[in-house]
């Protein structure tokens, strides 16, 4: 396959005004896109964002570029990833555009598409679209151009969804839960959807401003959601990032719980209903202590790439219904082909009602690796998976660990940023040391 030219591994993201997120390619993009859309389906294309400032400019840029494609832009103001996603494949449209830099600081911004179906786009259509863009842009005649509109209720049609993932014998009265919504595009839905569950809500991250997303809040920002819970006594808390495809917990206790221990108890709820069909994907950056569990109660575990592309495309191969990334990407595709921040906590939430446990008993379970992740900026003359001095070290750490732990190493698919990460059945500080040792020797 050719290689892309644009797209990365979750669409198209970067720093807005620089590169491509900018009007000017946001509206050839709509336009390319529109392009290719044009040949299937039903000629609207939903188009959802999260609340970060940069948002309205580019939203504006893609509606024109898909009118002047002939199609017609259907928006929904501030939308999770997972909600375009869903209300894409319920209106029939022939795609759902986020815009949205998910977990990103808000001077980023990109933008990923949606197909028919609610899945991300295939890299064929990629191509196609990455083809479209490098021709001139001319506009359809004007009795053939697109028509924008809007729909008004799509904030309650998928808080509605939400809730019908949760079973019906449950509810939630008489629990406290704090939710930390990140200062993103779950602030107007996920507090209402626990609420509606019965719980007493504590509300975190709910006033977005455009400049204020994931900014000590949220999935990726977990201490404030931690004290909180302690502070407020709540039974827990509940945590999502910027565009709600990720979700993270913490118990009563504040224990931070990650998308590898919260797999774990979806896994082995469904397991206990005769619902888990066949085994479960994690990735590369899954921690042993994960696969060792999993092992223990019989259930097939299976590593993807990193990128919840990679995860649905191993379910799909395996005939898999679950999956996840440690950084909180929980995908069951038996409620909707890609991940759902809100739906995911709400399976971890019914496994605790099932089994009338709480959160820190039913993660007991599982027993954590230490894993230590560094993140390096480097100089992009030096790809660091090709440098000698890099390597050397790995072989190093490794043979240090013999079959007691791994190393992983990679490059980042949206930005320049190098990845160590070295998890072992070892003391925490000394699983560190290992990890920065190789970082040292990477190039910036």
């Amino acid at each position: 396959m050719m290689k892309k030219k644009y797209f990365g591994t979750d669409g198209i993201r970067g720093k807005v005004g620089a590169s491509l997120i900018t009007p000017e390619f946001a509206l050839k993009l709509g336009w390319a896109a529109g392009r290719v859309l044009a040949k299937t389906g039903s000629q609207k294309v939903l188009i959802g964002k999260d609340p970060r400032i940069s948002g309205y400019m580019l939203e504006a840029a893609l509606q024109a570029g898909i009118t002047a494609a002939g199609l017609r832009p259907v928006l929904m103001g501030p939308m999770p990833t997972p909600a375009v996603a869903y209300l894409t494949r319920t209106f029939r449209a022939s795609a759902g555009i986020v815009i949205s830099a998910s977990h990103n600081p808000y001077d980023d911004n990109g933008i990923k598409f949606f197909s028919n179906e609610g899945v991300k786009l295939s890299e064929e259509m990629e191509l196609e679209i990455e083809a479209e863009i490098d021709k001139e842009l001319k506009c359809v005649e004007s009795n053939e151009l697109g028509k924008a509109s809007r729909i008004d209720d799509a904030a309650g049609r998928y808080i509605e969804f939400c809730k019908s993932t949760f079973p019906s014998k449950y509810n939630l009265t008489g629990l406290k839960v704090v939710v930390d919504c990140a200062n993103g595009a779950t602030y107007h839905i996920a507090p209402l959807v626990i609420n509606e569950l019965g719980a007493k809500v504590i509300a975190m991250g709910v006033e977005p401003n455009g400049v204020n997303i994931n900014l000590n809040c949220g999935a990726t920002s977990m201490q404030a959601i931690s004290e909180r819970v302690v502070q407020e006594k709540a039974d827990f808390g509940i945590a999502f990032d910027g565009d709600g495809d990720r979700v993270m917990m913490v118990d009563h206790t504040g224990y931070i719980l990650d998308g590898d221990e919260l797999l774990y108890i979806i896994a082995r709820d469904k397991l206990r209903a005769g619902r888990l069909k066949g085994g479960v994907v994690g990735t590369t950056m899954s921690n042993l202590g994960l696969e060792q569990a999993l092992k223990t109660l019989g259930i097939p575990f299976e590593r993807s790439d990193v990128g919840d592309r990679h995860v649905m495309e191993l379910m799909n191969k395996n005939g898999w219904c679950l999956g996840a990334e440690n950084s909180g990407h929980v995908i069951s595709s038996e409620h909707l082909p890609t991940g759902d921040g809100i739906v995911s906590g709400l399976q971890v939430i019914s496994a605790m009602q099932a089994s009338r446990m709480t959160l820190k008993e039913l993660r007991q379970g599982m027993k954590k690796y230490p894993q230590i992740l560094i993140n390096v900026r480097f100089n992009n003359e030096i790809d660091p998976l090709s440098d000698e001095d890099v390597l050397a070290e790995c072989r190093a750490i490794e043979e240090l660990l013999a079959d007691k732990g791994r190393v992983l190493l990679r490059k980042s698919g949206t930005e320049p940023v190098f990845r160590v990460m070295v998890e072992a059945d070892a003391d925490e500080d000394v699983v560190r040391s290992y990890a920065q040792s190789i970082a040292d020797k990477v190039k910036v």
